[in-house]
């Protein structure tokens, strides 16, 4: 009877207890839908402008764009293939079958009439990956190692001892202290990249170049240094990098197709000479976006992805709009005041990109060929001008 009464005079308090409950459930759900009814805003936004920026491209705003394609949260939320008659367009211009002849159908944009596109200076940033795998994986080396001593069969008694100085980390920076000049048109012969491409030993290239500063001091942008790191991966592997990215990076991400030219020294164009399918590209982006796994493995340490994409050197290209950062041969056109990158990116020349912007998920990869002609619209200028800003719609 004791038991019966006090349950009855608990009643009252369970019955309140009970519609509180149904009260805060109520209040999720509605929390919850209201969450829903945002995503679904936002994304609508998102794609809105995802469907401007191809009208855009289809209107030929942006030149000559081969490809968009962009995914969030692993999920694909636009591709967009456009065809461009290249055997025409270059008519006018030297279209020379050679690997370096930028107006060579055979090997521009697309590698013998596939659906391997050039990626240009992009493949920069996948040399620093593999680079990455190459120092997680041998503890003997760092980015403080001294590069000369690396560079096996080359002489390196130079008579500027700055050149011993080098790092791997001032190749990666870009800050080698070498004179270069890649800043001109690549078609200009005192570019020395047209220079470096057009030479027999691209490393005795190189090597030849004096010395302008001390290393580690100055920006510089230097596709030679990343010629170097390709030749430092082969010294710490024993494999040329073709090989290591083969079994290291793209049989683990489930890339089967790609081509890579090979230089006449018998190495491989780390500066530029990647082909790669615009889906694979994008799967770089996934791996980074994941701290480095794919498929629960670790490829590549988070350690290395953390600090690849962070800006290491702040405003880099004052004269661009945006202020840049850059990390291990990524570059980071968006970060806060105490460094938190919000976009990195891989760029190449022609309109080669793979963007990045963690805080959303989001991967975005344009192809392009705009070599010839300065079109009305940049694509790298897109994601942060046009598709961030919807990101960010409540």
């Amino acid at each position: 009877m004791k038991t019966i009464v006090n349950m009855i005079k608990r009643l009252p308090f369970l019955i309140l207890l009970i519609v509180a409950l149904i009260g805060c459930n109520s209040k999720n759900k509605d929390k919850e839908s209201i969450k829903h009814t945002q995503r679904v805003t936002s994304l609508n936004v998102v794609l809105a402008v995802i469907d401007s920026i191809n009208s855009e491209i289809n209107n030929g705003d942006y030149g000559l764009i081969d490809r968009f394609m962009v995914l969030q949260n692993d999920e694909l939320l636009a591709d967009y293939k456009y065809k461009q008659d290249y055997e025409t367009i270059v008519q006018k211009y030297d279209t020379t079958n050679h690997q370096y002849n930028f107006n060579s159908t055979d090997w521009h944009p697309y590698y013998k009439q596939t659906e391997l596109h050039t990626l240009q200076s992009v493949t920069k940033s996948i040399t620093s990956i593999l680079l990455g795998i190459a120092l997680d994986l041998n503890e003997d080396y760092n980015v403080d190692n001294k590069v000369m001593p690396l560079l096996t069969g080359h002489d390196t008694d130079f008579v500027d001892k700055r050149k011993q100085n080098i790092s791997i980390k001032d190749l990666l920076t870009m800050r080698s202290g070498l004179q270069w000049n890649e800043e001109t048109d690549h078609n200009d012969t005192t570019n020395d990249c047209f220079r470096l491409e057009a030479s027999d030993n691209w490393i005795e290239y190189v090597l030849s170049k004096p010395m302008d500063t001390i290393p580690g001091t100055r920006f510089v942008y230097n596709g030679g240094g990343t010629v170097l790191l390709g030749k430092i991966v082969r010294t710490i592997t024993g494999k040329r990098i073709d090989d290591w990215a083969e079994e290291k990076l793209f049989e683990p991400l489930g890339i089967t197709e790609y081509y890579w030219k090979e230089t006449p020294d018998g190495e491989i164009d780390t500066e530029g000479g990647l082909y790669l399918k615009a889906e694979d590209l994008a799967k770089i982006g996934s791996l980074f976006l994941n701290n480095g796994k794919w498929d629960g493995k670790q490829v590549i340490s988070e350690g290395w992805v953390a600090t690849s994409t962070s800006p290491l050197l702040k405003n880099v290209k004052p004269q661009w709009k945006s202020v840049t950062g850059y990390g291990y041969q990524w570059w980071i056109p968006e970060y806060t005041d105490t460094g938190k990158t919000k976009i990195y990116s891989a760029n190449g020349y022609g309109g080669q990109y793979l963007m990045i912007a963690p805080e959303h998920n989001l991967i975005i990869v344009f192809n392009g060929w705009n070599i010839n002609d300065e079109p009305e619209k940049s694509t790298y200028r897109a994601l942060q001008e046009r598709i961030m800003p919807a990101l960010k719609h409540k």
